[in-house]
């Protein structure tokens, strides 16, 4: 149990809620951080029923843009490092927020408590990466807000606030695994340019993403059986129906196979 006092909220969800309601990258990390060792720990138990904040509370830097209106990215130098890794900065401190609104939305579909491991779990990671990516932009002169970011990360979110099957498909099997794709060639092009640090980081970041996307298989085909219904085209029917975006190669089946993902739920994809 949660002591009175602590400072940590009494149920799951109310850390969910707190997380997400908080602007600022240094309060969401600490909250983050705070809420999962008390649930590792055994002094958070409860799950609770708090709802999430329709949409998280965001600092006022990073400037939010439509995808369309993103300026270009520089490519090669200092600047161009520095908007890659914030890029992949921002992509990550939405990955907190996307990890604790999964938790706090779903609670109602009586999930097993190894259901909320690894998403707290999920959270932990993703807040650690943003504070590794913010530290290598700190180091190269730069810091998380110092140029615009694109808003469509949510949009997934909201495309599928109406199911936790649906919001698996979509963000962990289609964009987390999306990101395992990219790693390698990403990882490959930073050791051309001579940062190593840098790639040594991202190397890091996608090895550690293997398990979120496991944890997303898992606990689609945990629900796929409990609905009587075929994983691999309810899969497929979600996507149609929801994601805006494409899928397309090239697939690291290697780090997919790891994952659990079966080839035939990217397969068709291919061409």
């Amino acid at each position: 149990m949660i002591k009175a006092g602590s400072g940590i909220p009494p149920t799951l969800t109310a850390a969910a809620y707190a997380v997400l309601n908080d602007p600022t990258p240094e309060g969401k990390l600490a909250r983050t951080q705070a809420a999962a060792d008390a649930w590792f720990d055994g002094a958070l138990t409860d799950i609770g029923s708090m709802p999430p904040p329709p949409r998280p509370a965001r600092p006022a830097q990073p400037e939010l843009k439509a995808p369309r209106e993103m300026p270009r990215r520089r490519k090669g130098g200092q600047a161009g490092r520095l908007a890659f890794i914030h890029a992949i900065a921002h992509i990550e401190f939405n990955a907190v927020d996307l990890a604790w609104d999964l938790i706090a939305r779903f609670a109602a579909d009586d999930m097993p408590c190894a259901f909320y491991d690894d998403w707290v779990g999920v959270a932990r990671d993703e807040a650690r990466h943003f504070d590794l990516l913010r530290r290598r932009m700190a180091a190269l002169g730069g810091s998380y807000g110092d140029l615009p970011a694109h808003d469509g990360l949510w949009e997934a979110a909201t495309n599928t606030r109406h199911d936790l099957m649906a919001r698996l498909a979509l963000v962990p099997m289609v964009l987390e695994a999306r990101g395992l794709d990219a790693t390698p060639q990403a990882v490959n092009r930073l050791r051309a340019n001579g940062d190593e640090e840098t790639a040594d980081l991202l190397a890091r970041i996608g090895r550690e993403e293997v398990p979120h996307v496991a944890a997303g298989v898992r606990w689609f085909e945990y629900l796929a059986r409990r609905r009587g219904v075929a994983p691999v085209p309810a899969f497929h029917d979600l996507v149609e129906a929801l994601f805006l975006g494409n899928i397309k190669p090239p697939f690291n089946e290697a780090a997919r196979a790891e994952a659990g993902m079966n080839p035939a739920y990217f397969s068709p994809y291919a061409g």
